[in-house]
């Protein structure tokens, strides 16, 4: 089998990461996880899924006694959004699991290892959605985002490295694996695999097709057993699965998270500003996004704002009731008063009802459809939710000189070009023509006619110059 050991921590539990990418995998965890029957293992690594695929490979590393290693990726194209909080949250899953450590005593202890490639060669061949010249940069910004956000969660990064995922991407074994797969893919499939994650224009890029390959050879180096990500991925997933096994590699497993509704009720995504809201947006822009957000009264598909509550926010409160924070420690997402087993509150004044409190995402969107929450109070209670999980993130950053100078570098301003005004030259008309011109003459035939009468005879004085009595007299004189 050709693949690259980029580096040996077998005795170190790790997290690795390519194209931002985890690698989830430990040599050891507590007896504890050990102990509990793979069926229940396995329902936590899969719960709350849209899909899973090859669910049997996943069984039978964890009927092996084995840990399972999940691979997770994203490209560092444009800025992260808090949809990054759906699959972290689902990471959480597996590192409960066993996938990673996990030490009853301390909650999600996590020994880290990011694999990130400097060059991020995934991004820059998104069609260009990232310039080469950006991408370290933007690398930097991810892996200290990354970072924040796990401690935000209460996932220790003492362990937490990064290095150049170029490291085996460059390698021989790499580049041949990747000819031999160009030499195996049809034009069609390659395309097909990428149409949801490669940005599709008239004229594609040849960049484009080898996306979906590169990120399937990503599963065999990295030698995990699972892939994990967004339902946007499940074509690269299904041609990994089809054209791996015939370069002689193993099939994975893929398992696929629900994509989140932006706000404007499609998919949330970083090239549209008004559909995400950014990690450093500050609470009014926080407040403004949402109120302007798609969140018609009693409908709930299509809701961004209700599947944030179930997707994000009521797993935050779960992860914490997990870690032994008490219930009234939760708030704003839970009330000071709620009774036990909330995770969320939605405040309304007395005459409204008073504040409502939900156990469930079920419950939540049921008391919606039924026009019991009103849009203005439910919008309300998210964005204060949202603004608390962002604050201790939005520390992190302004306290990091590094981070601030890094986040300028990876995201600097457009530049708005200034269109300059043409200026006039002047152009004199040729001779004889213009306003200054030379005048019609009377023998031109197009000259306008006077109304004036046509003159007489010249004068002798005036042929002379001579006053008319001098002219006289030198007449008589001459006779």
């Amino acid at each position: 089998m050709n693949k690259t050991n980029v580096e040996d921590h077998t005795a170190t539990p790790v997290l690795r990461v390519n194209r931002s990418a985890l690698i989830l995998q430990s040599s050891s965890f507590d007896s504890t996880i050990m102990a509990a029957s793979s069926e229940a293992r396995f329902e936590l690594i899969t719960r709350n899924l849209q899909e899973v695929l090859g669910g049997d490979i996943i069984k039978s590393v964890l009927d092996q006694g084995k840990t399972p290693k999940c691979y997770w990726g994203t490209a560092p194209t444009g800025r992260p959004h808090i949809g990054y909080f759906v699959p972290l949250m689902k990471i959480a899953d597996f590192l409960a699991a066993g996938v990673e450590v996990f030490n009853i005593s301390l909650p999600f202890l996590v020994g880290v290892f990011m694999k990130i490639p400097c060059s991020d060669v995934h991004a820059f061949l998104d069609n260009l959605k990232a310039p080469l010249e950006l991408v370290a940069h933007r690398v930097s910004y991810y892996s200290n985002l990354l970072k924040s956000i796990f401690e935000s969660l209460g996932v220790p990064v003492d362990r937490l490295k990064f290095v150049v995922g170029s490291s085996y991407q460059l390698t021989k074994e790499y580049n041949m694996d990747n000819y031999r797969l160009c030499a195996t893919v049809t034009e069609h499939d390659a395309k097909k695999a990428g149409a949801e994650v490669v940005k599709q224009v008239a004229s594609p890029l040849l960049s484009g097709l080898l996306y979906p390959g590169l990120q399937a050879l990503d599963e065999q180096y990295l030698d995990c057993d699972f892939q994990f990500g967004g339902a946007d991925q499940r074509k690269i997933f299904t041609f990994a699965e089809l054209y791996l096994p015939k370069l002689g590699y193993r099939k994975r497993a893929h398992l696929m998270n629900a994509m989140v509704p932006g706000l404007t009720g499609g998919k949330m995504s970083s090239s549209e500003a008004n559909s995400k809201i950014d990690f450093l947006d500050p609470p009014a822009a926080v407040k403004k996004k949402i109120k302007a957000a798609f969140c018609e009264e009693g409908v709930v598909e299509n809701n961004g704002v209700l599947a944030f509550v179930r997707a994000v926010l009521m797993r935050i409160v779960e992860g914490r009731l997990a870690r032994g924070i008490p219930l009234s420690q939760m708030q704003p997402i839970v009330a000071t008063d709620a009774p036990e087993g909330t995770l969320f509150t939605v405040s309304r004044k007395p005459e409204y009802g008073g504040p409502a409190h939900f156990a469930s995402a079920d419950d939540l969107e049921k008391a919606y459809a039924a026009k019991d929450i009103h849009p203005g109070d439910l919008k309300a209670a998210v964005a204060e939710a949202i603004a608390s999980i962002l604050e201790p993130i939005q520390k992190a950053f302004e306290a990091s000189e590094e981070w601030k100078e890094v986040e300028k570098l990876a995201y600097p301003p457009p530049v708005v070009e200034v269109k300059k005004k043409k200026e006039k030259v002047y152009h004199p008309p040729p001779p004889g023509k213009g306003k200054k011109g030379a005048q019609p003459t009377a023998t031109d035939s197009n000259a306008p006619k006077s109304d004036l009468p046509d003159a007489g005879p010249t004068p002798e004085s005036m042929a002379t110059g001579l006053e008319e009595n001098e002219a006289k007299s030198i007449q008589s004189d001459q006779k």
